[in-house]
């Protein structure tokens, strides 16, 4: 940046709002673009999050059961998602849901067993960080299932979420679709952030490798449990912020709770980054 192009402590004095703050950075410093997509991306973020507090207030009047499923390849940003959507819900009413592997107790029981107990209580929100969907690609991935065990999972998921359907629990659940480039990216991100490097596991290191086994256990997933009561949503994560309002957009437009057309935001989806399994099928979505 040339020394006339400086922003000073003089132009700042000047600034009364974000438009001034947008105008005078396009004048003056080639970062335009950039802060203008995050002044977007927060402003988006707060309506959006008021939005979800109006709609966890009517959730809990009205006794609903919401349980809401995050899946996706390792790094595709299940955890980012979760955390924006539950940074301003009451924690009386929502809980996070992230299972470690099972014990040998839960070994022996029905598959399902440790999953039921954290399904949403009345008037209650749940995320799960991954779910009962484990057994559907990262077990047979990584070989921690048999084949027997791994096909009974198939023949029983959908009758198990249609239980749920007919009692009333709300499931909504997530593909996060991420290419394999910038998995990648985001590997070697987290191995160079010491905040970061937590996250990295052995587990993270056969993503690459084993890309393809898992797109095949992905499509067959999709193919045996994608269904009209319980249906996959697409969510494309390339752009994190992207997703995580779309994400939004789509739960609050699947409910029709108080004072939403009071709403300073369009709670419509985008389309072109959300979208049911089948359309991003068509259009190659991984």
């Amino acid at each position: 940046m040339s020394i006339k192009n400086k922003i000073t402590a003089e132009d700042f004095q000047n600034i009364e709002n974000n438009s001034d703050l947008l105008d005078l950075i396009e004048e003056k410093s080639p970062l335009f673009n950039k802060v203008k997509k995050t002044l977007y991306y927060t402003e988006e973020l707060k309506l959006l999050q008021i939005e979800l507090v109006k709609l966890q207030r009517w959730i809990s009047k009205e006794k609903k059961r919401v349980a809401i499923i995050f899946e996706g390849r390792d790094a595709a940003g299940k955890g980012g998602n979760i955390r924006r959507f539950m940074e301003h819900l009451n924690p009386r009413s929502t809980r996070l849901v992230a299972l470690n592997k099972p014990t040998e107790i839960e070994k022996g029981q029905w598959y399902f067993q440790r999953y039921i107990k954290e399904l949403p209580n009345p008037g209650e929100i749940v995320f799960f960080d991954r779910s009962w969907y484990n057994r559907a690609v990262v077990e047979p991935v990584m070989g921690f299932c048999t084949e027997q065990q791994y096909k009974e999972f198939l023949v029983q998921v959908p009758e198990f979420e249609h239980m749920m359907y007919e009692d009333g629990v709300i499931i909504i659940k997530f593909w996060l679709s991420i290419t394999k480039d910038e998995q990648l990216r985001r590997f070697e991100d987290r191995k160079e952030n010491p905040l970061k490097r937590w996250k990295f596991s052995p587990v993270d290191k056969q993503g690459q490798l084993l890309w393809d086994k898992y797109t095949h256990y992905k499509a067959e997933m999709f193919s045996k449990t994608h269904t009209s009561y319980s249906p996959w949503m697409m969510i494309k994560t390339n752009d994190k912020k992207v997703a995580r309002l779309e994400a939004m957009r789509h739960v609050i437009s699947q409910f029709d709770y108080e004072d939403k057309k009071g709403a300073k935001i369009t709670l419509t989806p985008d389309p072109n980054v959300v979208m049911r399994y089948y359309r991003s099928n068509s259009k190659n979505i991984d």
